[in-house]
């Protein structure tokens, strides 16, 4: 195994072997190579786009067999209305009345998705609907660069085309392409996190503080970015560039800066966004909540959803246990982790908790480097492995966009 050069925020990467020697190359891959886009990511970007877009045309032909509109729920499922009516309103003009009295607001919903929606729609001739899929869409093809270019950086081309096309094909990503902010979220998050790794510590606060204002979870960004801060600075003594100390500084201000919004509108500055979180049941519990769906689960059962959003939250534990003994850098760790603990100790509905872990791609490190060896060694296995993979979530996500009734 050659020795690799120490990277400078945590740890040291372990790139797979070179794949055996093909054709020659042609000269335009390293010129496209010089020009900042890594060798490879185009046919792994394609193998993205064509997996998603086999899941929304299964979404749209489940559709049809059950006599429903086309392509609505893409657009209109859920929390996407809330996100099209502040959009189109803005804030403090819906509410909604619970069966047990909860008075849930709009200011539950970060503001980032609503507003580039809001500038779409104003630039273009679109629906808010039309421009919510539009910047998912697009948002969801920069967050796949993100993330191969992030594996490259880290393990070569194979581990990254593995890594892509592994998250393309986790059963809830199906939400990469719908109106939800979780396509936006990563790929702030992947993009950061890659800054990171290239010490580019202005543009990792820049890009923090954006997926700050994108999602509630946000600041797990955030957090991975002041921690490998200061692990930098202490690793160096101190001896750090101003630009560390600014990105750190910036990272948090995305989502704190909307959090005291919230508090100053609704009269309490520290407490009001919590109170407009709890209102959702969506807080932090330590984990209680989780422990008493598990227990209602076992006691009475449950549909598909929620035992497969059980399996899939379980996994990601395992994951992350194998990250760690993976010695991925340590902002991966710490973003990954911090989204684990927010599912596992948050209260809410088990069945969005896999949407919440979508952003999590470092998770899928330790599989894709699995699958590279695979592919390398054992082609038709691999292809075997992915191909079952893809299958069950192109059907899964089908079924919980267009048949089934739990939150997603």
């Amino acid at each position: 195994m050659p020795k690799v050069d120490r990277v400078s925020t945590s740890s040291v990467p372990r790139p797979e072997p070179a794949a055996p020697s093909g054709p020659a190359r042609r000269p335009s891959l390293p010129r496209m190579a010089r020009r900042g886009v890594p060798e490879g990511a185009l046919p792994a970007l394609a193998l993205f786009a064509a997996v998603r877009l086999a899941g929304v045309l299964l979404v749209i032909l489940t559709n049809d067999l059950r006599g429903h509109p086309l392509v609505r729920n893409l657009a209109h499922s859920w929390d996407s209305r809330w996100y099209l009516h502040i959009a189109a309103h803005g804030y403090g003009r819906l509410i909604w009345i619970t069966p047990e009295g909860a008075v849930q607001s709009d200011w539950a919903f970060f503001p980032l998705y609503p507003a580039l929606i809001r500038a779409v729609t104003v630039v273009l001739p679109l629906t808010p609907a039309q421009g919510a899929m539009l910047v998912g869409w697009a948002a969801a093809g920069v967050a796949a660069h993100g993330v191969f270019t992030v594996g490259h950086h880290l393990y070569g081309r194979a581990v990254a085309t593995a890594l892509v096309a592994l998250w393309a094909a986790l059963p809830h990503a199906v939400e990469l392409t719908i109106a939800y902010t979780e396509s936006l979220f990563a790929a702030l998050a992947a993009w950061s996190l890659y800054c990171v790794l290239k010490c580019r510590w202005l543009w990792a606060g820049v890009l923090a503080a954006l997926a700050g204002l994108s999602r509630p979870s946000g600041f797990a960004v955030a957090v991975a970015v002041v921690l490998a801060a200061v692990h930098e600075a202490l690793r160096r003594r101190g001896r750090v560039p101003a630009s560390l100390w600014a990105g750190a500084a910036l990272a948090p201000m995305g989502w704190l800066g909307y959090v005291l919004w919230v508090g100053d509108r609704s009269g309490d500055l520290l407490g009001g966004y919590l109170k407009v979180q709890s209102a959702w049941d969506s807080r932090f519990d330590l984990g209680a909540g989780s422990l008493s769906f598990l227990r209602a689960l076992l006691l009475h059962g449950g549909h598909v959803v929620y035992p497969a959003a059980l399996l899939i939250v379980a996994a990601a534990v395992l994951l992350f246990a194998l990250l760690c003994l993976d010695r991925a850098p340590l902002c991966l760790v710490v973003f990954a982790g911090v989204l684990i603990l927010l599912v596992a100790g948050g209260a809410g509905s088990f069945s969005s908790k896999p949407r919440f872990l979508l952003p999590a791609f470092p998770l899928l490190i330790p599989m894709a480097r699995a699958l590279a060896r695979t592919w390398r060694l054992r082609r038709a296995s691999a292809v075997l492995v992915y191909g079952a993979l893809a299958a069950v979530s192109l059907l899964y996500g089908a079924y919980v966009v267009a048949v089934a009734h739990s939150p997603l």
